[in-house]
């Protein structure tokens, strides 16, 4: 069973270390996202991508797991209601399986915050 959860938690982390490197890469690209109520443009996306990569470590290493699990779900919390939620509540259909899939990579690690609760 250990196995699976060391599988897992690789599986996992996987996403976020890509999304935070396109976020480093391809900010301009990505800048368009930021909702226009926000100020700062592009400098959201470049934190964003540090907050990813950071997560991924921190998630790789086992060190402040609980913490970065917490943080990266209220991230992703921000995104589903400020970016995808919008967008649904629009008529964009394809903003739903954005919705969906930061809903539920939220619920991840939610899960594996809990997981390293008491070990950090």
């Amino acid at each position: 069973m250990k196995n699976l959860n060391t599988i897992g938690r690789y599986l996992f982390i996987v996403p976020f270390a890509v999304f935070g490197l396109m976020h480093l890469a391809k900010a301009s690209d990505l800048a368009a996202m930021v909702p226009t109520f926000v100020p700062g443009g592009i400098l959201w996306v470049y934190i964003t991508g540090v907050a990813l990569l950071a997560a991924s470590t921190s998630f790789i290493i086992k060190k402040k797991v609980f913490l970065a699990g917490l943080l990266t779900a209220g991230l992703l919390m921000v995104f589903v209601l400020t970016i995808y939620l919008p967008g649904v509540i629009g008529g964009d259909m394809m903003a739903m399986s954005g919705l969906l899939k930061d809903l539920g990579l939220a619920g991840g690690a939610l899960m594996l915050a809990n997981d390293y609760r008491d070990k950090d």
